[in-house]
């Protein structure tokens, strides 16, 4: 049932296209082409096998574990489940 100007399946529809959104965002992020010999960041090797498994890797495990927890502390969702935390 439609409530006030929505269309029927509007939250549905804008649901999925936070997901399809999301989706693009990660894929965009993941690493292509061929793979960087130095890390980008602070220029130690990056190992053979790192190369291989990750194509298109430009940083090293240190470095990119760095790079992670920088991602991982901007959150733009509630993660805590709980309603008090929403009305802050």
């Amino acid at each position: 049932m439609a409530s006030g100007w929505a269309q029927d399946g509007a939250v549905e529809a804008q649901i999925q296209d936070s997901i399809n959104d999301e989706i693009a965002r990660v894929r965009r992020k993941l690493a292509g082409g061929e793979s960087l010999e130095e890390c980008e960041e602070c220029g130690e090797p990056i190992p053979l096998a790192r190369r291989m498994a990750m194509p298109g890797v430009r940083l090293c495990v240190e470095c990119q574990l760095e790079a992670d927890k920088d991602d991982r502390s901007i959150s733009l969702y509630n993660r805590r489940h709980s309603k008090s935390s929403q009305l802050r």
